[in-house]
């Protein structure tokens, strides 16, 4: 019965360990989106923004082949790694 429940006990750790591992990534990866989604809030038009807002309201899904009434070009982060991380 112990060698049963230190087994048990060995694969829990185990899977402990990749749960802090993951969790590490997803806060990490959850950062870098907040920061990219600041950006771009930023760098949006009023007129974007009260574009998305109503789309958010109406459930529809964002229009992304819309062409764009503003001039500005799209935003791109500047070195930040956009690959996976793991």
């Amino acid at each position: 019965m112990d060698l049963v429940k230190s087994h048990l006990m060995y694969a829990v750790r185990e899977e402990v360990e990749v749960l802090k591992e993951q969790i590490k990534e997803l806060i990490e990866k959850n950062s870098q989106l907040e920061q990219e989604n600041n950006l771009l809030k930023t760098l949006a038009s009023p007129e974007q923004l009260a574009q998305f807002q109503a789309q958010l309201q109406t459930g529809s899904p964002p229009a992304t082949a819309q062409p764009q009434s503003t001039t500005q070009p799209p935003a791109q982060p500047a070195s930040q790694g956009s690959g996976p991380s793991a």
